[in-house]
């Protein structure tokens, strides 16, 4: 890492490089893109604006991610995501194909412009197929790159396969129902992730009355309560991000008739340590984690004084690595407020 965005300085415990993520600052990003080509010509590399972290944070420089032993792998891009993105499917089929990737051994590691949930159900219809599990998140800026080019309106992945050992995705949320507060969305306005109603009332009246909070308040409040949709055993996280009338504009789609619960802020720190342990159950040796925080979780984390202590945490695992993004991919799934990781043994 180089948090004056100095890629050399970034590079130098680098080498060898099998397969290559790049995370970079808005007004550095395609200058660092070229650079990076032009020192691994024809590695296969992925890469998006955002920070990144090891044990410590990268706000505004550059990060450079490298597996240099150990794997095989595949980096392409699926373009017009905002409208088609199932158009350059057959470019995954190959990458998939020509990796020769399982459930037990490859990841697909991507990042995003946008229309994330539309972007993970076209992919996942080839992952399931293998099933490969996915890991990912959104970049800033509607910016990506694969393989030395940068793409606007697109998801670049990268498919993993390590050759030494298992692969295994995991999901993290630190949040839990609040009481039993249960919601039926109603108009809602599906492409700008508007949520009009609850159980028939307007959405901010509704998060407020319950909550005891001004319209101010509610864009901070959603860091310790958020809204959650159930997907069978499952709660994908919703964060609010304005307040639009008497509507609540969010980070994720909601639909009409999605029953939704209200969440509060657990202890994370008690979630995060049960999450490491589950982890070293599962794998006694790991050789390297690559992870997504959301933004919201850094901002959470770093009020309450615990962002260098939560990397300190990670790092018992070894080797640990990641970025902060818009909105985390797990699987088919778009979620807020969470860390996805995945571990290689």
């Amino acid at each position: 890492m180089s948090p004056s965005g100095n890629l050399e300085e970034a590079l130098r415990s680098i080498q060898n490089p099998q397969f290559i993520m790049l995370l970079s600052n808005e007004a550095q990003f395609e200058e660092h893109v070229r650079a990076l080509e032009k020192r691994y010509p024809g590695v296969p590399s992925i890469g998006c604006i955002g920070m990144s972290y090891q044990t410590r944070v990268v706000e505004r420089g550059v990060g450079v991610v490298a597996f240099s032993d150990g794997v095989v792998a595949a980096a392409n891009v699926l373009e017009q995501v905002s409208n088609m993105p199932v158009k350059y499917i057959q470019r995954l089929e190959r990458d998939v194909q020509s990796v020769g990737g399982s459930s037990r051994d490859t990841v697909c590691i991507d990042f995003c412009t946008g229309n994330d949930a539309c972007v993970l159900t076209t992919i996942y219809t080839v992952l399931r197929k293998s099933g490969i599990s996915l890991v990912g998140g959104t970049g800033d800026a509607g910016l990506v790159s694969a393989n030395g080019r940068i793409y606007r309106d697109a998801v670049v992945y990268g498919i993993v396969k390590n050759l030494g050992g298992r692969v295994k995705t995991y999901k993290e949320n630190i949040y839990h129902q609040l009481e039993d507060y249960r919601f039926v969305a109603s108009g809602t306005d599906r492409a700008n992730y508007v949520l009009g109603s609850l159980n028939g009332r307007p959405a901010k009246q509704v998060y407020e009355g319950i909550l005891h909070v001004t319209d101010e308040e509610i864009l901070t409040r959603t860091f310790q309560n958020p809204f959650g949709k159930l997907n069978g055993e499952d709660t994908c996280i919703i964060s609010i991000k304005e307040v639009k009338g008497n509507a609540l504009a969010c980070f994720r789609q909601v639909n009409d008739s999605d029953v939704l619960i209200l969440l509060e802020l657990g202890d994370y720190q008690a979630i995060v340590r049960q999450t490491i342990h589950q982890i070293c159950q599962d794998f006694p040796r790991r050789s390297a984690v690559f992870s997504v925080n959301c933004l919201f979780r850094y901002k959470l984390f770093s009020e309450r004084g615990y962002m260098q202590n939560y990397l300190r945490d990670m790092a018992e695992l070894g080797c640990h690595a990641g970025f902060v993004g818009y909105g985390e991919h797990y699987n088919n799934r778009f979620v807020n407020q969470s860390m996805t990781c995945v571990v290689f043994e």
